[in-house]
């Protein structure tokens, strides 16, 4: 497992975990970073909570936990998002966030994905802009 290094962008920390993984997981995590790369090319990597991937733009958009048999991506304020595609299959009881668990085999919507991420960003803008500086 990849352990946090402060002398690493988060970027390279990401790349490793997606090599290290090797399988259908490591798979999954790049085409959903790359996803969301392509929905929001001013998206910021980052690398939290001991090891977490995590896209961010003026606040948390996601985050994308890998386990064994699941890559869970959880947006941190996915309860206030619309999904009319109905990406979101996890964590739909709780108050703030919504999550997508994807599994081996599993298609992702692409266009889907990309609308959910871009209203995570106008959100996270929108909350932004009520803030003092």
């Amino acid at each position: 497992m990849i352990q946090p290094d402060t002398d690493k962008p988060a970027s390279e920390l990401i790349d490793a975990r997606i090599t290290e993984l090797g399988d259908w997981r490591g798979e999954t995590l790049a085409r959903l970073r790359t996803l969301i790369h392509e929905a929001d090319p001013e998206v910021v990597e980052e690398w939290k909570w001991r090891g977490v991937p995590v896209w961010s733009h003026d606040g948390i958009i996601c985050t994308g936990e890998t386990y064994k048999q699941v890559i869970k991506m959880t947006f941190a304020r996915g309860a206030s998002l619309e999904d009319p595609s109905g990406l979101f299959n996890a964590g739909l009881e709780g108050n703030t966030r919504r999550a997508i668990d994807l599994r081996a085999g599993d298609q992702i919507d692409a266009g889907a994905l990309k609308a959910l991420i871009r209203a995570a960003v106008a959100l996270n803008q929108s909350k932004k802009k009520g803030r003092p500086e």
